[in-house]
């Protein structure tokens, strides 16, 4: 491939995203006539492939900005646009697009996107802004030790929560109530120790949500969760349901969060939850990328505008619109796991086997939902390799497989839908299993 006219330069994304880039890249190049140059630590032959041009450059360096701008810096004039796409570059990344003169989100506020321990800190620094506008500032400590977890569990009997600072995916997260284990909860975090960990004081709402979008436009999904020591996340779904109030409050913080981590132009993606009345909200953590579980996705098939076009207009000065119109329909991402602790592999089930289709039509049969109704939008394994999987998954690669759907109905509430599909694929995936351990015994 050859650029046309300039470069959008990538400053890296997670593996899980390729697709993404790819989506963003030929609409750079369909739109704007512009090839695209990536830089990531360790480029692999698919990045060479899918992009005109690699850079071999690992953005948690200390000086990868400087180092970046030594190497990009003579060629200026060749980048019309630069986006970044992950957590560990959101700080470095910014740093290198503004040496390079491109338009970007303030380096400088970065960290708070990417570090939860400084995210805190931030908020911390603000108690009195935030708290007067009904944002709950979570206590928090950075916690090295026994010693230190126990000081922390005395001033917070009822629980807390421990955490890596740094990781995603719900990776590390622990919840720990009265009396739980302690010792096994910090032997969980231990890995993550290098990296930096902390805890925090539990945050007394139970519902939780997103706040996403792109410079100021913003839409609002609602993440299910698992309930019990390992909170990841199961579903989400759009549009949330909210009254106007409820709205309010998550637009007011999603807006404070986004001030505090120097989002302005980019893109966002805020996990926060929501008191019973409606009223207050606490942050759980910031993002300067688009969400994860399909957000962006998801928003294409509500609203129909495809975020990921808006993102890369934006890098090249274009002013996204502020509003979304109204939804079309509603969509969810469901996470599938298995019945109980197993080593999994695709290889063990059935020849021709489909059993999220089969859970699907057990779904739609059991709502009594019209065909086309309850539609899949995209359906994938997390991993084809043999490993071992929990029945109650501890992060959220601990699943089988990931979906996404999409409900044409306004008479059945797609949270219900979700529930009742994950339960009929437990079910469909055993019968994969049972199909080939009948033919073996036969």
């Amino acid at each position: 491939m050859s650029s046309t006219s300039g470069l959008l330069l990538i400053v890296d994304y997670n593996l899980s995203r390729i697709d993404d880039v790819i989506h963003m890249r030929n609409y750079a190049r369909d739109r704007y006539g512009a090839g695209t140059a990536l830089i990531r630590a360790n480029p692999t032959a698919i990045d060479a492939e899918i992009c005109d041009e690699v850079i071999d450059l690992d953005p948690l360096r200390s000086d990868f900005a400087e180092v970046g701008a030594k190497l990009l810096g003579g060629r200026r004039g060749d980048f019309k646009a630069g986006i970044v796409f992950s957590d560990n570059a959101v700080e470095s990344g910014a740093a290198l697009l503004e040496r390079l003169g491109l338009p970007v989100d303030s380096a400088e506020l970065a960290a708070g996107a990417f570090c939860k321990y400084q995210y805190r800190l931030s908020e911390a620094r603000y108690r009195a802004l935030l708290e007067a506008q009904r944002l709950m500032v979570p206590d928090f400590t950075k916690v090295t030790s026994m010693d230190d977890l126990h000081a922390f569990a005395a001033k917070h009997p009822n629980g807390f929560v421990i955490k890596p600072m740094k990781e995603g995916n719900n990776r590390g997260v622990v919840l720990v109530r009265a009396g739980g284990d302690r010792r096994a909860a910090f032997a969980e975090v231990s890995p993550y120790l290098a990296g930096g960990v902390i805890c925090e004081q539990i945050i007394p709402y139970r519902r939780e949500y997103s706040f996403d979008g792109l410079g100021q436009s913003f839409f609002i999904t609602e993440k299910i969760s698992a309930t019990g020591r390992y909170p990841v996340e199961v579903a989400q779904v759009l549009p949330a349901r909210l009254t106007e109030k409820e709205r309010t409050t998550i637009q007011r913080a999603g807006k404070q969060v986004n001030w505090l981590v120097g989002q302005c132009d980019g893109p966002f993606h805020n996990e926060i939850k929501l008191s019973d009345d409606g009223t207050r909200a606490a942050v759980v953590e910031p993002n300067r990328r688009p969400g994860g579980m399909k957000i962006w996705s998801l928003a294409r098939w509500v609203y129909g505008i495809d975020f990921y076009h808006r993102w890369i207009d934006s890098a090249f000065g274009a002013t996204p619109p502020l509003t979304l119109p109204e939804p079309l329909c509603s969509a969810a991402t469901v996470m599938l796991g298995i019945q109980s602790d197993r080593v999994f592999s695709t290889d063990d089930l059935a020849a021709g086997a489909k059993p999220f289709e089969d859970a699907v039509a057990a779904t739609a049969d059991y709502y009594g939902l019209k065909s086309g109704e309850l539609s899949i939008k995209e359906f994938a394994w997390l991993s084809t390799k043999r490993r071992q999987l929990h029945g109650v998954p501890r992060d959220n690669a601990d699943f089988a497989a990931q979906a996404c759907i999409v409900l044409n109905s306004t008479r059945i509430d797609i949270r219900d839908v979700v529930a009742t599909l994950r339960e009929k694929w437990l079910v469909a995936l055993d019968n994969s299993y049972a199909r080939v351990e009948q033919a073996a015994s036969m």
